[in-house]
């Protein structure tokens, strides 16, 4: 293309234009993504927080942790994570979370500035997107290198990145890889560059195989549209597409380590909520497109105005080639239809609908867009007549999404005007710069196209981040109050001689990721399905469906799992949740035995029942608690309703002083608990401390058991309930729990278990007394891979007891050793083993190749030698 079709011909370019075009596309994002935050005033330029939904619950705090594995200061290692869950598999949450390269960057931040190291990882991120397809338009046609750097800009800051992807930064890897992956496509094509195109498939994988897998979808959609397009006979294109596969399976091989973790993981996970996949309208789908619109359940396709002008101009672009115009439109309609369809969204994510956001691969369609914008742009620009017919496509667009609530933002019209008018500006300039004014006229079109875009980007980035506030929760950055915490576990702790766990009020979803400690609290998209169980079962509550598991402030569950420290903080300030009560921060400890206990052959190995109470007497070995009869009223006094899941509770009418109660009788000087997990609110049993619940009425949360304070002299109770909506009280919600038989059945696990439990990694060692015989119990769930083993004998899969850990012991068994290896390791090392040896095969078979075809003919090399001597003499 030459420089009179830009009209900049007086323009010089940079010796390597594709080097420069990344790099002005990363400074156009990067610049663009701060000034929106500090428009914004979210963190870290102003007082509001990005911590929203995910990004506080487990994306800062799971670099955290990732942050202390690398300075050798976590609890655990690679394989297991000692702190969450009691005990968690840790390499699948790695390689869903923190396996990105960017993520090694939290290494060198201080760690209270977690949330600024994840702030600059998700920038470098987004701008290494930018630069990667700037990189990539160059490659599939040439063009002027400032352009494509605008356009890259487009994609990295499109509507996907900056609304759904910037606070969920473990999806930006998606966005990075699909331009990369279609640059390994150009490779298959030429024959170029096969281990490193390898290597780049296996590096996306690696980082995030979820969205990996969504952008080798579309990098294939591009690679079969370019053979398409080419002139290369059927036999060659078949041959090409035959290395792209080969390509991609040998990169998904290398990968396959971490990617069969993860996929055995999720087999093994809790399995949430099914979701039927419903298509949004097609007003919200054109919606979208436009700038500063903002709703969590449609695709954000906004690509900038430009772009999305140039896109919509290339069907009657008459200097582009018909089959490229074709080719790519084509693409660009399919595509969209494809994320609306059930099976071909399915397709999309890997045939299981998402339990959030359904249009996760979005950014596959916004990265279409900006390349069929590309070959708009790189034939010279759209004639007045494309251009012309693009703007009326437009107007179409604005007004069918003027009928969609998404679009009913007067910032909405707003913006998209003054972006209309910079884009449609800036490119009929462009295509009338002409004649001896060409530098002058061109450089306004380039400020016209550059003022635009920075523009409506900052706008729509900034928009998406105040809107998130009306739909998301959100959590504090590190500041005093996890300070606090932080400080407190680290006095208190004891590990592996006892647990100390973060508390019941948490800050975020998985606290001793963030703050310390060895708890139960934890939340992960591979929450263990046996770990979920159980602790429910115990009477734990949970959000996100179960796979958000909180903290169990309990004195018969401490003991159970060798809880030897508890840290009680006040509510969150950040929250509205509970209001302050001018609690402070205290920690409590009491004697708990050792994480490995004994138990006789004959223990029960009843399955759990509907009671938490008798479920911890399971688990404990000894009946400890009184659980009676109670009665309930609602605020006026009279019996509730029942219902499948208790007694229906409403919230009182406004301004009445009548409350609902619970009354019961109990032994006096006993510790009384509730149980009530579909109830929201607070309870109060006379001056003991306030029990607070949070549970919602579908299924997303239930509350977990509360301690409310000590039985009364009279034995008599009355509980007064504060509902906040209308819940439900079971009927065996109360427990009153004698504390002297607690203490006994404590020391009698004391005196009987593991005299030293040492931890190392993976691995657990017990030391038991001597003629230990019965089952020994490890007090973590018994999730799938650990294997066990006393004294010398082969280590096998451990059983389960209640859920936990169990080995048979017999008279001669001093010691247990119990090694976790995590479902799929195996057979990802062996697959990935068989994918480097076939990779180092195929690599030293070409370059044999090449050397034999670079070698002389024998008779031609023996004529040469005496030249060559002679000339070396010389």
């Amino acid at each position: 293309m030459s420089g009179q079709e830009y009209g900049v011909k007086r323009i010089t370019s940079p010796a390597r234009p594709r080097q420069a075009a990344a790099l002005l596309a990363a400074v156009i994002t990067v610049t663009a993504f701060c000034a929106a935050d500090a428009l914004a005033h979210s963190y870290p330029f102003g007082p509001r927080t990005r911590s929203v939904n995910d990004l506080g619950n487990q994306y800062v705090p799971f670099h955290a942790h990732l942050w202390d594995l690398l300075h050798g200061r976590a609890d655990g290692g690679l394989l297991v994570n000692w702190r969450s869950g009691y005990g968690a598999s840790f390499l699948p949450d790695l390689g869903t979370y923190v396996s990105s390269p960017f993520a090694l960057l939290v290494a060198v931040f201080p760690r209270d500035e977690i949330d600024l190291a994840v702030y600059v990882i998700t920038v470098l991120k987004t701008a290494s997107a930018g630069a990667a397809m700037a990189f990539l338009l160059l490659a599939l046609r040439p063009g002027r290198w400032w352009a494509a750097g605008l356009v890259g800009a487009s994609y990295a800051l499109c509507g996907w990145s900056v609304a759904v992807a910037s606070y969920n930064p473990m999806w930006l890897d998606g966005l990075v890889a699909l331009p990369l992956l279609c640059l390994v496509g150009e490779w298959t094509l030429q024959k170029r560059r096969p281990l490193l195109g390898t290597l780049i498939v296996a590096l996306a994988w690696i980082a995030n195989f979820y969205t990996a897998y969504m952008a080798t979808l579309g990098a294939g959609l591009v690679l079969l549209l370019r053979l398409w397009l080419s002139d290369l006979t059927v036999r060659r294109r078949l041959v090409a597409a035959g290395r792209a596969v080969a390509t991609v399976a040998l990169g998904v091989g290398l990968a396959a380590p971490l990617v069969a973790v993860v996929y055995f993981g999720t087999e093994h996970a809790y399995p949430g909520r099914v979701v039927d996949f419903a298509p949004v309208p097609t007003q919200d789908l054109l919606a979208r497109l436009l700038p500063t619109t903002y709703t969590f359940g449609s695709p954000a396709l906004y690509v900038g105005t430009a772009a999305l002008l140039l896109a919509l101009a290339l069907p009657f672009h008459r200097a582009v080639p018909r089959r490229v115009r074709a080719g790519w439109t084509l693409l660009a309609v399919l595509v969209p239809l494809s994320l609306q369809w059930g099976p071909t969204h399915l397709l999309w994510h890997a045939f299981a609908t998402p339990q959030g956001s359904p249009y996760r691969q979005t950014f596959v369609l916004c990265a279409l867009l900006v390349i069929a914008a590309w070959h708009a742009l790189s034939y010279g620009p759209p004639d007045p007549r494309a251009l012309g017919a693009a703007g009326g496509l437009l107007a179409l667009i604005a007004v069918a999404a003027g009928r969609s609530p998404i679009a009913q933002h007067t910032v909405t019209w707003a913006v998209l005007l003054l972006a209309v008018v910079g884009a449609l500006g800036g490119l009929a300039l462009l295509c009338r710069a002409d004649g001896g004014h060409r530098t002058v006229i061109a450089g306004l079109a380039l400020a016209l196209l550059f003022g635009g875009q920075f523009g409506e980007a900052v706008a729509t980035s900034a928009e998406a981040t105040r809107l998130r506030y009306g739909h998301l929760d959100d959590y504090a950055p590190w500041g005093a109050r996890q300070q606090r915490q932080a400080e407190a576990i680290a006095q208190a702790d004891g590990w592996p001689r006892y647990r100390t766990d973060p508390g019941r009020d948490q800050t975020v979803s998985n606290d001793p990721l963030l703050v310390g400690g060895q708890g139960a609290q934890y939340y992960s998209s591979l929450t263990s399905d046996v770990l979920s169980r159980t602790l429910t079962a115990l009477g734990g509550g949970w959000t996100s469906r179960g796979r958000s598991l909180q903290s169990l402030d309990n004195a018969v569950t401490d003991v159970v799992f060798s809880v030897g420290a508890r840290v009680h903080s006040p509510p969150d300030p950040h929250q509205n949740w509970f209001p302050q009560n001018g609690e402070r921060l205290t920690v409590t400890r009491q004697d708990v035995p050792p994480l490995v206990t004994v138990r006789p052959s004959d223990a029960s190995r009843a399955a759990f029942g509907p009671s938490p109470y008798r479920n911890q007497e399971l688990l404990l070995g000894t009946r400890v608690y009184t659980v009676p009869r109670i009665t309930v009223r609602t605020g006026t006094g009279k019996p509730p309703s029942r219902g499948a899941t208790g007694l229906l509770v409403g919230a009182p009418a406004p301004g009445s002083e009548r409350k609902p109660t619970i009354t019961t009788q109990c032994p006096a000087g006993d510790e009384v608990y509730l149980w009530a997990p579909h109830f929201n609110g607070a309870a109060r049993l006379d001056d003991g401390p306030t029990g607070r619940f949070r549970s919602d009425g579908d299924g997303k949360k239930i509350a977990a058991m509360q301690r409310l304070g000590a039985v009364p002299s009279s034995g008599r109770l009355t509980i007064e309930l504060a509902p906040d909506r209308a819940g439900r009280i079971p009927e065996g919600a109360v427990g009153c729990l004698d504390t002297d038989r607690l203490h006994t059945a404590a020391e009698r696990l004391r005196a009987t278990g593991a005299t030293r439990v040492s931890v190392s990694g993976a691995t657990l060692r017990a030391e038991l007394p001597a003629g230990s015989k019965g089952i020994a119990v490890v007090a973590a769930p018994r999730i799938a891979g650990w294997r066990c083993a006393t004294g010398d004998a082969t280590a096998v899969p451990a059983q389960a007891y209640h859920g936990l850990i169990a080995v048979p012991l017999d008279a001669s068994s001093t010691t247990l050793t119990c090694t976790f290896h995590p479902p799929g390791l195996r057979l990802g090392v062996a697959v990935g083993g068989v994918s480097l040896l076939t990779l180092l095969v195929l690599g030293a078979a070409t370059a044999l190749r090449r050397r034999r075809l670079a070698w002389p003919p024998a008779s031609q090399s023996i004529t040469a030698r005496p030249r060559e001597r002679v000339t070396d003499a010389r």
